[in-house]
């Protein structure tokens, strides 16, 4: 007499059959997450949690699923798909001998942000002109489908034109569509640090662990890894085991990656694998859009031809652009103006024709800040939270931030190695200071002017 599976039984069988059909790490990412959510004499209706995750299944895993039904339920099983608002459990749970841990149970949404993103970094807030048209386009199409479209996404371009907002932007997007996806954004340095720091301590799987396991990787100035030989090659394997498992990256550099010289040739190459596409200063049509979006917020009305105006003095750089406007009606506001022509060229006279501003570096500006607040640099960098010394740090970090092409990782470097998430903290503190304090106005602009050479 032939034994008859019984329906728990043939379910195993199946999940047994997939799961030793398959790499580990499409186990994990895709077909662990699949339910059952009916089996009948000829069919089997399987769950999966999203849109998403059925067409990458379908368009990946169909057959080998087609195999495991087979074995299973026999050759005449017909199998149907099902999105769940929430992917159903296995019904029946597979106990391995394998030595890798059970998965956890799926986490509400916001535990699988391990890294916070930068919160006013979105789609909604990039203004898109001819320079970015396609580099928007290209990050809107990943986040809709992560892993799918253009892989790696590597976007490129000098700094201040928005480079980072888009990662960010994929970051936020992507998570508002799929809400169980792990999405980690880190720069560069801070990818180095973290390496060393598992070194140290003798954690090095800690740090695989940590950034391989991820859907989406959004890496922020790849070009800080020039020259380094031991963070090249952890990050070549992390790039191929993220890549293999259908995993997004999404990679940002100041420049092409053909001009990156001194990467190895096996990465630049991987880089090409998907999508390149740079960001070009933007045009005066799209300065001009930038400073409506952000006028729209400002504390006093902004005439349109102080904003022409504006647009017309700064041109390579959408930081710099958004921190003359800043200027501006921070001066209005704290001298209870109107804004007006003539008050912009007063307050932004260092950007007229015919001024050149110096080079300046962060040692520059740290001891000038240091000096005006009468403190040491070692005391500025240093780690006391003490005030006034805490509101001269920030200001300092204000001051690289619109005074140098430094990113934020390389900015808080500078300041004892704190993270860029302190030196964004800090900019945003003395932005804030700056519409509401005269006295910090008064200090900030001397300082800035002092150090243009006005």
């Amino acid at each position: 007499m032939v034994q008859v599976r019984q329906p728990q039984d043939r379910w195993g069988a199946f999940v047994d059959f997939l799961r030793g059909s398959v790499p580990q790490s499409a186990w994990q990412t895709w077909l662990s997450r699949i339910g059952c959510d009916r089996e009948g004499a000829d069919d089997l209706v399987l769950s999966v949690p999203s849109e998403f995750h059925l067409q990458w299944i379908r368009e990946k895993h169909h057959e080998v699923i087609l195999a495991a039904a087979a074995a299973a339920y026999g050759s005449q099983v017909r199998v149907e798909y099902r999105v769940a608002e929430t992917a159903q459990p296995p019904m029946f749970p597979i106990d391995t001998p394998e030595p890798e841990p059970p998965l956890p149970p799926e986490p509400e949404p916001e535990a699988h942000q391990p890294v916070s993103l930068m919160g006013r970094y979105r789609f909604d807030t990039f203004v898109v002109g001819p320079s970015n048209r396609f580099a928007y386009a290209a990050a809107m199409a990943v986040a809709e489908r992560p892993g799918v479209n253009y892989n790696p996404l590597f976007i490129y371009g000098s700094a201040g034109l928005g480079k980072t907002h888009l990662l960010n932007a994929v970051g936020h997007h992507s998570r508002e569509l799929y809400p169980y996806l792990s999405v980690r954004y880190v720069t560069s340095e801070n990818f180095l640090n973290d390496f060393i720091e598992c070194i140290r301590r003798k954690r090095v799987d800690d740090f695989k662990q940590r950034f391989r396991s991820v859907d989406i990787l959004l890496l922020d100035d790849v070009q800080f890894f020039e020259g380094k030989e031991q963070i090249l090659e952890e990050f070549f394997h992390t790039f191929n085991d993220l890549h293999d498992a259908g995993k997004q990256m999404v990679i940002s550099s100041d420049r092409h990656p053909r001009h990156l010289s001194t990467l190895e040739d096996r990465l630049r190459s991987r880089f090409e694998w998907g999508l390149l596409t740079d960001i070009q200063p933007p045009d005066v049509e799209t300065r001009l859009a930038i400073l409506r979006r952000n006028a729209e917020q400002a504390p006093k009305h902004v005439p349109i031809d102080v904003l022409e105006f504006i647009a017309g003095l700064v041109s390579d750089n959408i930081r710099e652009l958004e921190g003359a406007l800043t200027r501006v009606t921070a001066f209005a506001t704290l001298t209870d103006r109107e804004i007006d022509l003539d008050m912009a060229k007063q307050v932004l006279q260092d950007l007229l024709p015919g001024h050149h501003p110096k080079q300046l570096t962060a040692e520059e500006i740290i001891r000038a800040t240091a000096q005006a607040f009468g403190f040491s640099v070692e005391e500025v960098v240093g780690k006391s939270r003490r005030q006034p010394l805490v509101l001269c740090r920030q200001v300092a970090m204000y001051l690289c931030r619109d005074l140098t092409d430094l990113s934020l990782p390389k900015i808080g470097a500078h300041f004892g190695g704190r993270d860029h998430t302190t030196v964004i903290h800090s900019i945003e503190k003395v932005t804030t200071l700056l519409q509401t304090d005269r006295e910090v106005f008064d200090q900030v602009t001397r300082l800035s002017q002092q150090l243009r050479g006005t």
